[in-house]
Parts: structure tokens; C-alpha cells; sequence
């Protein structure tokens, strides 16, 4: 008989053998950046999260730099909307300055910029829209541009989410025209039309304020096609790829860990964050041991980067353990 249980018989020896770790740098912390002053404004569906005006940044990026994570990903919330999202490539929009403050005073912390225009848009669609529908190739220069802006202003990574066909292609080509030839793209390429974003778009402002997002985000009823979405932003010049959501995706993590070499990153999403969050107050689960599994889910399945609300607490629990996890 098979003794798997002699390996199992005290924690010095189950950390000896553990196949799975996580590492503090594996973890990116999303933070939402607001146009005007004095903002800490909590997200009401997402426990623990808050709105930052960039004069209140410092409370929360010095958490950011003494975590040690590998880096945060930038949303902002400008005051300005309309119909072409122009605050989104605005040299002085909210995000442009947040980037460049952040990376002034905190030059080692990574900044991954996300390029999307819904949080910019009057009508919260991530592409332009006429008669209702969402325009694919009309929307790509205004990618593009705001890409580089973001870039300019010190974006380290830019992270295109809006689902849009070839825009991985386009942004490449300005970046590198722009003279922004080694900042690297973190694509979107797998990002499933999902109800587990509802607390983002309460925390972003970014709700569609017609239809949905289904003829662009992705049928998460489908595999193969997302495995076809990566290779064409791989074959675009992607650097590395994205699936988002995470948990109820881990099958099409670990199919594309298999099938692609690329750095691959899952965004651990606010739903799955709030839910962690509500059923902890209820007191129906232990809130540490389900997040460390949960990300230990995440990372056995194949991914290298995980974007996670969860992050700074994460870095906080790995530091009692001292031995790691």
C-alpha cells in the first residue's frame, strides 16, 4: 500500500514537498484613480477598496512599496465623459498625471496601465458606437493613442482590455513609432463577458448605459475560441497574455499554460473578490484560507501574474507564515 499520508504528517515536511508557491512578486494590486482632491472614497461592493484623488495616493502606495508586490495596475476616473472618451489620451488626463506622479515619487514600483476607453466614455462602451453598435477598427487609433500617452507619461506596462479586434497590432506599431520600442504589452487576449465585473463598474463608474458587452468580450461558453484570441495578440506582438476572470476559468488558464510559452496573467475580478469579502462577514468561511487558496489555485493552474484586490493582504499572511506558502 501507497503511504501518501507520510508526507503529509507535519507542516515542516508538507512545505518541504509542496509543489505550488506563491511569491509577493507574482501579485499585482489594482487601485482606482480619481479626478479632483481629497477623495478616499470606499467602494461600497468591494469591502477594503477605495477611490484615491491623486493628493491621497501616498496612503496607499507606500503600502504598495513596503508589500513588495510586483506592481499595481492603474484605472482612473476622469470627471470629464463623452462620446469619444477623449479624457482616456489626454497628455493631462487623470490617469496620464496619476502615472506620472506615481512613478515620480515612487520610481520602483511597476506600473501597469490598463487601455480601455468605458471608464472615459459617456456611454460606457469600451469602443466608439454608432447606431447602437460598437465600431471595432474606428476605435483603434484612440487605443492607440492613449496607449502612448500613457506610455510617455511612464506607464512601464500597457495593458490593452477593451477586446477590440487587431488592437494588440495597432498599439505595437504606435509604441514603436512613438519611440516606446521596449515597453512591453500585457494583453487582455482571453477577457470572457462575465457578471462577476459588477463591483468594478461600481468602482470605475464604467457600466455600459445601453445593451451589454457581448459582441465584444468573449462567450465564456467557449474554449477553443479563447485559445484562437491568444494566438492572433501572441502573433500581434503581445508580450504577455491575460485571462480574466480567473476562478471559473482555471481550465482555459491551464490550456493556454500548455499551449503558449508567454508570461501568462489572470485578474482575480471584483465579483470574485466581493463574494470572498460577504461571505467572510457572515462569518460562513475563513477569509485568509480561502484567498491563499484561491491564488494557489490560480498559480497551480499556470499562471505566473495574478492581478488581485486581495494582494496587500496576501503579502501581509505570507509574512506570518515566514516560511512562504
Amino acid at each position: 500500500m501507497k503511504r501518501f499520508r507520510r508526507l503529509r504528517s507535519g507542516e515542516p515536511i508538507r512545505r518541504l514537498v509542496r509543489e505550488t508557491h506563491i511569491d509577493k512578486s507574482d501579485l499585482i494590486y489594482p487601485i482606482f484613480i480619481e479626478e479632483g482632491e481629497n477623495i478616499k472614497t470606499p467602494v461600497d461592493s468591494m469591502p477594503g477598496i477605495f477611490r484615491w484623488s491623486i493628493d491621497r495616493l501616498d496612503e496607499i502606495l507606500l503600502s504598495v512599496e513596503n508589500s513588495k508586490i510586483g506592481g499595481i495596475l492603474v484605472f482612473g476616473i476622469p470627471k470629464h465623459k463623452d462620446e469619444r472618451g477623449s479624457s482616456a489620451y489626454d497628455k493631462n488626463g487623470i490617469t496620464q498625471r496619476a502615472v506620472r506622479y506615481i512613478k515620480s515619487k515612487y520610481p520602483d514600483i511597476l506600473i501597469i496601465a490598463d487601455v480601455c476607453l468605458c471608464e472615459y466614455t459617456s456611454h460606457g462602451h469600451c469602443g466608439l458606437v454608432c447606431n447602437g453598435e460598437i465600431l471595432n477598427d474606428e476605435t483603434l487609433p484612440l487605443l492607440a493613442k492613449m496607449a502612448v500617452s500613457l506610455a510617455e507619461s511612464g506607464a512601464d506596462i500597457i495593458a490593452p482590455s477593451d477586446m477590440m479586434d487587431g488592437r494588440v497590432a495597432y498599439i505595437r506599431k504606435a509604441l514603436d513609432e512613438s519611440g516606446h520600442v521596449n515597453t512591453p504589452i500585457l494583453s487582455y487576449s482571453a477577457k470572457f463577458a462575465s457578471g462577476y465585473y459588477s463591483p468594478f463598474r461600481d468602482a470605475a463608474d464604467s457600466a455600459p448605459a445601453f445593451s451589454d458587452r457581448k459582441t465584444y468580450q468573449m462567450d465564456y461558453a467557449n474554449g477553443r475560441e479563447a485559445m484562437g484570441e491568444i494566438a492572433e495578440d501572441i502573433s500581434e506582438g503581445a508580450d504577455m497574455i491575460m485571462v480574466k476572470p480567473a476562478l471559473a476559468y482555471l481550465d482555459l488558464v491551464r490550456m493556454a499554460r500548455e499551449k503558449f510559452d508567454l508570461p501568462l496573467a489572470v485578474y482575480n475580478v471584483s465579483g470574485e473578490y466581493a463574494m470572498v469579502k460577504a461571505a467572510a462577514a457572515m462569518g460562513y468561511i475563513d477569509e485568509k484560507k480561502i484567498v491563499l487558496e484561491n491564488i494557489t489555485a490560480m498559480k497551480r493552474a499556470g499562471a505566473d501574474i495574478i492581478i488581485t484586490y486581495h494582494a496587500l493582504d496576501v503579502c501581509g499572511w505570507l509574512d506570518e507564515e515566514k516560511g512562504g506558502i
